[in-house]
């Protein structure tokens, strides 16, 4: 039984269908890339999800259970999401920020235990993060808040991990150990769902890539397999390059 299975997500917006019957699975110790062109509904996929933004049709399972219908708390101790950006803008500091993730795992009112000091330390550690622990959220640089909310999601000690463009404005140091970081995830038994615009991230990181186009999924398999097929050059008008460093080029030569 997959972790996580999506079937037939049916997502409306502003009388437009963004989010188009789209279905795919997620194991247990896999990651899992969900790519596409903008505006093919990805964002929106993992928002619909989590129940962050409400579906018209279709079902969410996680392991075998309905999990648009878990309450909440639930639903956060088993699943953590990265946002493409915060709208947090109180001056809280990081430390507290990663220490919202641990909430799910006691009572509103709960005081922080030993476990959740150190879940929060060893998910700061793995963000490269540690040394912001003191400093403002709000105060820092876009990649610094991507590096708090990817802490954030790790210190849920949530399985299942969906995250959207967890790369974005993170330099090509950081970005590479996140790629590392997403591996070791699944090799630690997590199943990692996220959308990644970078191919060559994908490629790095991913067993798996679902390529979403007009909120449909169109094609599905292992990256190298998918970037060769003819797929990619119709959702994206490039093609793969054998051998090249950067590994694509516009469709004829432009």
């Amino acid at each position: 039984m997959p972790r996580l299975r999506i079937e037939g997500l049916c997502v409306q917006r502003d009388r437009r269908l963004v989010v188009d019957g789209a279905s795919l699975a997620l194991d247990a110790g896999e990651v899992v890339a969900l790519v596409g062109p903008n505006g093919a509904g990805k964002s929106t996929l993992l928002k619909a999800a989590l129940a962050l933004v409400p579906a018209q049709a279709g079902r969410v399972l996680l392991d075998g259970a309905d999990l648009l219908a878990m309450p909440a708390r639930l639903r956060a101790r088993r699943v953590a999401y990265v946002p493409q950006r915060s709208r947090l803008s109180a001056p809280m500091s990081v430390e507290n920020v990663v220490g919202t993730g641990r909430f799910a795992q006691g009572g509103p009112l709960a005081r922080r235990s030993a476990a959740d000091q150190a879940a929060i330390a060893a998910a700061l550690a793995a963000a490269d993060a540690g040394h912001l622990a003191a400093r403002p959220f709000n105060a820092l640089s876009g990649g610094e808040q991507q590096r708090v909310l990817i802490a954030r999601a790790l210190a849920t000690g949530a399985g299942t991990l969906l995250l959207d463009e967890p790369t974005a404005g993170l330099d090509i140091a950081h970005a590479l150990a996140l790629v590392a970081l997403l591996r070791r995830l699944a090799g630690e038994g997590r199943a990692v769902l996220a959308v990644l615009h970078d191919l060559d991230e994908v490629r790095r990181a991913a067993d798996r890539a679902v390529l979403l186009v007009a909120g449909r999924v169109r094609a599905e398999g292992p990256p190298a397999a998918l970037f060769a097929g003819d797929a990619l050059a119709e959702a994206f008008g490039v093609e793969a390059v054998p051998g090249a460093a950067c590994g694509f080029r516009l469709v004829g030569g432009r």
